[in-house]
């Protein structure tokens, strides 16, 4: 997303939801949001196809201790 396309988003996104954007807050919220549009865009790279499925559930698991 371009930042103009990442401002109109969010601006029409923040007065349909009603929440009122402090000016203060803005240049803060227009980086995450940016931010997140490029780990979408990673995300969306992955070619998937019909045969995958999504996960159940997601069961995290703790890394093994490098042995010395």
């Amino acid at each position: 997303m371009t930042p103009t396309q990442i401002e109109t988003y969010v601006d029409a996104t923040s007065t349909a939801l009603g929440m009122r954007l402090r000016p203060d807050h803005r240049a803060g919220v227009l980086r995450y949001f940016a931010l997140a549009a490029e780990f979408a865009a990673v995300i969306d790279a992955v070619p998937l196809e019909p045969h995958h499925e999504p996960a159940v559930a997601f069961s995290p698991v703790v890394p093994r201790e490098k042995e010395q």
